[in-house]
């Protein structure tokens, strides 16, 4: 059936492990030079590892991430909005100011009218009932009339 078991039971096999083979001490690999400033030397630290082993090297600080941009106070769409805002209280302001100019100057043109109507009026009437005063016109007298029945009776 199955070559790794066998009636039912499972077959126990030798477990391998592998281990890394270390570089023998007479190989050296050269590590890359950092030109560092002479009073920024980083600290050299040194780990035990389980099996005895030590490990030095520098601490490595770990990486800032990059700042993030403050935020402003206000965003922008609030500022956008009062903007606005104080753009329509101007033309609000500019039309009440163009409304009101509109009522004087209407003001005016009705008081213009009426002063024309009062001063052609008066000139008329100078026309008409100065005439007779100055002797210039024709002079109309009427008496008193009895109409009777459809007839004048002078």
């Amino acid at each position: 059936m199955y070559p790794d078991h066998t009636h039912g039971a499972p077959v126990q096999r030798a477990v391998e492990v592998h281990q890394p083979t270390p570089y023998p001490p007479t190989v050296a690999i050269p590590a890359p030079f950092v030109a560092v400033q002479p009073g920024a030397v980083p600290a050299v630290a040194s780990v035990v590892l389980p099996d005895g082993r030590v490990v030095t090297g520098y601490a490595m600080s770990p990486v800032q991430p990059e700042p993030v941009a403050a935020k402003p106070a206000v965003s922008r769409a609030a500022v956008n909005v009062a903007l606005g805002g104080v753009g329509f209280l101007a033309v609000c302001g500019g039309l009440l100011l163009l409304t009101t100019f509109i009522a004087a100057l209407t003001a005016l043109i009705t008081q213009l009218i009426t002063l024309a109507a009062v001063i052609f009026g008066g000139w008329i009437a100078v026309q008409i009932f100065g005439a007779n005063r100055h002797g210039g016109g024709t002079t109309v007298n009427i008496r008193r009339a009895v109409i009777k029945r459809n007839h004048f009776h002078g």
